[in-house]
């Protein structure tokens, strides 16, 4: 997860303040010493840094909050919505006011503009939009047939016309939207590993012919400091609208995160948290401050749930389990569903003090070999555990790389699972409504 380390520092600074009853002034001032030092090693501009101590440290001293009855949570409540002001407050939604609406895609060479145009298509072609990708980076080796590549994934239509003129094309793409009716067209540009003004007059000249609704800036996260510079040189040329945050989910210190909107005063619009297609999200300052806390995310793992999940499936298999019908063939259908929601580790890092357990507690290697087991079985084994005799569980082992052992467990493991559902389903008769607990998959 992104922030890792700043994390982790500043939980265990927090952690210090909450052990104790009662905080003096000094206590206060020590710690935010020591998130001092935790924002600076995360590569957080000094002057940013500065600025959200003296604002949190003038809160965190007065007398009510010392004198509070857990004046360590008050603290962190403060440090809280201190960090998530920082990073620009509530989530920036994208301003799209033409029709066919333009997306201009900025940035340095690397910082992934190509991916992440599929992205953003991707992503608004889920919300009802008709999105055209526009190939304008001329320059890179296979920059066109990678965005094709792109949109045949996503299913987005790609317009380009070669190696020629960025402007030209730009606005012949522009007018192919018109004609086939979408409603955003986002283009790629071709980008430099450095900024020269050769390019930014290239992204100027794209800027007056489409007349873009946003200009979003492109920044790869793993920059650090570099991010904060190369963002505002983009806006001083372009008037960027907007910042996208590739490659957050690497191993990265954050600050770019967290200085970008304090120096430019442009908001992060999205994050790019993954290698696929679909690991795009909305940008929340609130979301991402909390789980840079501790506090998890829930709200970001919800929304992940409700895109992944196939409600009729999901309706279906709690139908059964009221029946008490829960098969190991729903148990492989709950894996592929858990598949699609990301790594143990990534969904651990979305929930309340769960990054400590992400990495430590959870076995990827033996949640796989228990997906080997239930794809080794036959559908009839799967609906109906009771046919499994020693026979079978050689061949099932065998299968999936496992043992007889670990096949028994798996059972057992399977079993009580459905003591459980079965005790939720009677509870749920019993009840005056005869309610029953919303399932997670």
């Amino acid at each position: 997860m992104a922030f890792e380390g700043l994390a982790d520092k500043l939980q265990a600074v927090f952690k210090k303040l909450t052990q104790r009853g009662k905080l003096s002034e000094k206590d206060v001032k020590d710690a935010l010493r020591e998130v001092r030092l935790a924002l600076l090693e995360a590569d957080v501009n000094y002057l940013v840094v500065k600025d959200f101590l003296k604002k949190v440290q003038e809160r965190a001293v007065g007398q009510e909050v010392l004198s509070a009855l857990t004046p360590g949570q008050m603290v962190i409540k403060i440090v809280n919505e201190e960090l998530t002001a920082l990073m620009g407050g509530q989530n920036a939604r994208l301003e799209l006011q033409q029709r066919p609406a333009v997306i201009l895609l900025v940035g340095l060479q690397g910082a992934g503009k190509t991916t992440l145009a599929g992205k953003l298509g991707g992503l608004l072609k889920k919300q009802g939009k008709k999105p055209l990708l526009a190939a304008c980076d001329v320059y890179r080796p296979a920059a066109i047939e990678q965005l094709k590549i792109v949109g045949q994934r996503m299913e987005l239509p790609v317009f380009e016309q070669g190696q020629g003129d960025p402007v030209k094309i730009a606005m012949e793409a522009q007018r192919q939207a018109i004609l086939n009716l979408n409603d955003v067209l986002i283009v790629d540009t071709a980008g430099r590993l450095h900024i020269d003004d050769r390019l930014m007059e290239e992204l100027e000249n794209i800027k007056k012919a489409l007349r873009p609704d946003e200009i979003l800036l492109v920044v790869d996260a793993m920059t650090g400091q570099d991010a904060v510079n190369v963002a505002k040189a983009f806006d001083e040329r372009l008037g960027v609208t907007g910042v996208v945050l590739s490659k957050l989910d690497g191993d990265t210190r954050g600050g770019a995160a967290i200085s970008i909107r304090a120096v430019t005063g442009k908001p992060i619009k999205f994050a790019s948290v993954g290698e696929k297609l679909t690991d795009i999200e909305p940008f929340h300052p609130d979301r991402m401050a909390s789980r840079i806390l501790g506090m998890g995310d829930v709200l970001s793992l919800i929304e992940k749930a409700q895109a992944a999940v196939d409600e009729t499936k999901a309706a279906e298999m709690e139908k059964r389990l009221r029946k008490n019908q829960f098969t190991l063939e729903d148990f492989l259908e709950s894996f592929e569903q858990m598949k699609n929601l990301g790594s143990m580790d990534e969904i651990l890092a979305m929930l309340p003090g769960g990054n400590k357990l992400a990495g430590a507690q959870i076995d990827e290697k033996a949640l796989g070999q228990t997906k080997a087991i239930l794809l080794s079985m036959t559908p009839r084994e799967r609906r109906n555990p009771n046919l499994l005799n020693f026979s079978r569980k050689k061949r099932i082992a065998a299968g999936s790389g496992t043992s007889v052992q670990q096949i028994n467990q798996l059972l057992r493991q399977f079993e009580q699972m459905q003591k459980l559902m079965k005790q939720f389903g009677s509870m749920g008769r019993r009840g005056r409504r005869g309610g029953f607990p919303k399932l997670p998959f």
